[in-house]
């Protein structure tokens, strides 16, 4: 842990032992519990209330009106971004989070999450679902703060990370519970929210507080396994009234048509949690002392209606980074409120700690602001602010780049550096079709140097800003390390970077010299001649030639030394030279160092 970060934790773990970090108010009722729930690639139309004809949600609908809401909510184009975002009240420029695979979805160990400003004002913190931000020490939820942890490894259930074991499936998915692999019963949905609700039954028959960020992988794909039942409902249905725009021919459309029945089954069995755990949230009297926050991550992850806009998941346009934010808290938020005024993920950092009345470090700096006022419509003069979000993909951020700068009445969208920015007034026209930075150009220039300057600051967070953070090797928190193609640094052809034949390497620290063993795992070759298998750890090397019918082979007792290295594997077949699929690295138990 760095200094930053233990001095701010530490500044925390002071002031709430010897002042008390709980404001009176807060002191004075019952504790304030925390669940901050988010769906991936769920739509900001996907709802009842957004509008949509089709989808069933009678339990999110209901809270949305139980409760309040932020109808101008942004977050990033894709899920990495917006976790980090979400977890640190930074932008993610200033995390090293800036991209979904290839090294670039993990965070900056040194970045204080919600669940580590939280806890020293006696918080019990779990992780439910989806993480996204690393999957090794230091980077995994339980390093960042969550004391109880259930998530699946990388992006998803079904990507490189995921475990053989795992066979890619949503119902009885293999999990890691407090970092120790686990066969789960049950729908993963279903399982996230079932361990939700007994870490806070627990903690509440401690009365303790808690903090519950429970993040869904569903409705991501893949899907090829989800609630059967649903599926047949909206399969049955007529779909074309899905999209939002006009379907030419069906028959060309039954692949997409298939994907929404499916899409759609995962949202509705989301909402039916939703329902069972207000139902739990009764049932153990923490009902009204319990602020429960639901968003999406971002834009729909394929063409679906968002309203009277435009856009999906990876775009900047309106339906790509917009959320509705639904806060749910009987003791403090009046049912039926709607608060138009622009905020973002990076503003549910302080917002919670608002919430909680436990106080920030005074060396944390945050990006957000504290939206609770919004939430509880008790706001005269809200300043003018400007949003700012942007991603692609790449190894670093390139300015100018599908990016947007958001107001309260203008929006200015960047597609490429070398193109000269749009202006829209997006009350006036929500598509974003009508460009006036040629009419308005005063405003344009003033919200290109706004970005231009928000740019040039979020990149000079640190000196190495967009470096990617190494995974560590040997540390006693993580007897064995799991290098994924999730998180290597790619070194074949552009555009293969999870394929067949893709080539990488990962950027590690060895933290102590010594043995070890490392379990090389890999695709069965195609031809029946030998593979050559080449494992490179900063000097050393090492070699072996693996029967055509083998899919992994262990190096024991081979010698890796202190220091930053960097770990690359070759699986040479004939001509192909490919990656393995996964590395599992231990210290060996016994026996003289060897190759």
């Amino acid at each position: 842990m760095t200094y930053f970060k233990s001095f701010c934790l530490l500044e925390t773990a002071f002031v709430f032992l010897f002042f008390g970090s709980l404001s009176n108010e807060a002191r004075a009722a019952k504790h304030t519990n925390v669940i901050l729930i988010m769906t991936d690639d769920q739509g900001g139309w996907d709802y009842g209330f957004m509008g949509n004809k089709i989808l069933n949600t009678p339990n999110l609908d209901a809270m949305a009106a139980g409760g309040a809401r932020l109808s101008r909510f942004y977050v990033s184009p894709v899920c990495t971004p917006t976790r980090a975002n979400l977890m640190t009240g930074r932008y993610n420029y200033r995390t090293r989070a800036i991209d979904t695979y290839l090294g670039r979805a993990m965070m900056e160990p040194e970045e204080v999450t919600i669940a580590e400003a939280l806890a020293p004002a006696g918080y019990a913190t779990g992780i439910f679902g989806k993480w996204h931000l690393g999957d090794s020490y230091p980077l995994r939820p339980q390093d960042q703060g969550f004391q109880e942890v259930l998530v699946h490894r990388g992006g998803g259930i079904g990507q490189p990370s995921d475990p053989p074991e795992g066979a890619n499936q949503y119902t009885d998915p293999v999990l890691f519970h407090n970092g120790e692999q686990k066969q789960m019963k049950g729908y993963c949905t279903d399982v996230y929210f079932e361990h939700a609700m007994k870490f806070i039954e627990q903690n509440e028959s401690q009365q303790k507080p808690t903090f519950i960020y429970l993040a869904t992988n569903a409705p991501h794909g893949p899907f090829h396994d989800v609630p059967e039942d649903l599926r047949e409902k909206y399969k049955a249905m007529d779909l074309t009234d899905a999209y939002g725009f006009d379907l030419n021919n069906r028959r060309k459309n039954e692949k997409l048509f298939d994907d929404t029945s499916r899409i759609f089954s995962m949202i509705e069995n989301i909402d039916q949690n939703i329902g069972k755990l207000f139902q739990h949230l009764k049932k153990i009297g923490a009902y009204e002392n319990t602020l429960v926050l639901f968003l999406n991550d971002n834009g729909p992850n394929g063409p679906r209606f968002v309203g009277s806009h435009r856009g999906t998941k990876g775009s900047v346009n309106e339906g790509g980074i917009r959320s509705p934010l639904l806060a749910h808290w009987p003791a403090q938020l009046k049912a039926g409120t709607v608060n138009d005024r622009i905020a973002a993920h990076y503003d549910l950092f302080p917002t919670i700690l608002a919430a909680t009345g436990v106080e920030k470090p005074q060396t944390l700096q945050l990006d957000g602001v504290n939206i609770l006022p919004l939430l509880k419509n008790k706001v005269e003069n809200w300043p003018d602010r400007a949003l700012f979000l942007q991603w692609h993909r790449g190894d670093q951020p390139t300015p100018r780049t599908n990016a947007a700068i958001v107001t309260q009445d203008y929006k200015m969208t960047f597609s490429k550096e070398s193109e000269p920015g749009k202006l829209y007034h997006l009350a006036n026209d929500p598509r974003e079709r009508k460009d006036l930075a040629g009419e308005k150009s005063a405003l344009a220039k003033d919200l290109t140097r706004q970005y231009d300057t928000w740019f040039a600051d979020v990149s000079s967070t640190r000196p190495d800003n967009y470096d990617p953070p190494r995974i560590h090797i040997g540390n006693a928190k993580e007897p064995m390390t799991v290098l994924t193609r999730q998180d290597w640094r790619y070194a074949g052809p552009k555009g293969k970077g999870w394929t067949r034949d893709a080539r990488g390497k990962w950027l590690v620290t060895v933290e102590q010299t010594g043995a070890y063993d490392i379990k090389v795992q890999f695709t069965k070759q195609q031809a029946d001649s030998p593979a050559s298998l080449t494992v490179a750890g900063g000097s050393d090397l090492f070699h072996a030639e693996v029967p055509a019918d083998r899919t992994e082979h262990v190096f024991k007792h081979v010698t890796l030394h202190q220091g930053d290295q960097t770990i690359d594997v070759k699986v040479v077949e004939g001509s192909i030279e490919r990656g393995p699929t996964m590395l599992s690295i231990t210290k060996s138990e016994s026996g003289a160092d060897s190759q």
